[in-house]
């Protein structure tokens, strides 16, 4: 069983920065994928970004390419969100998630088998 546990989310101004942290309790995760996904209110999940284990290659929704990086610390068994230029829009609670066994950097909700608890992320505008 894999856990994930999520941090640093918080309240920032508009144009401000934040980096997400997603602890693993779990050590080998060399053939796992390791994303974000994010849900405002009202809103369905969204993905945001997924990184290889193994090749740190990454994807990125549309919305946030060029704004947020996607990175993981293999020593640490910790996966980052460093979350840049940040818009009101992006407000939202935050989940880290696992696909134990991926075909490709996924992005629907129903290719991870393992989330965290989530974090909020506040903008103000």
């Amino acid at each position: 069983q894999v856990q994930l546990v999520e941090s640093g989310g918080g309240l920032v101004q508009a144009g401000g920065s934040l980096r997400l942290s997603c602890a693993a309790s779990q050590r080998t995760f060399s053939t796992y994928v390791m994303a974000w996904f994010r849900q405002a209110p009202g809103k369905e999940r969204e993905f945001v970004a997924s990184i290889w284990w193994s090749s740190g290659g990454t994807r990125y929704a549309d919305s946030v390419q060029g704004r947020f990086t996607i990175s993981r610390d293999k020593s640490k068994n910790t996966v980052y969100l460093q979350m840049s230029s940040l818009k009101p829009e992006d407000t939202a609670v935050y989940y880290c998630a696992a696909d134990s066994n991926p075909s490709g950097l996924g992005s629907r909700i129903r290719t991870y088998d393992y989330w965290g608890q989530g974090t909020q992320v506040t903008v103000s505008s």
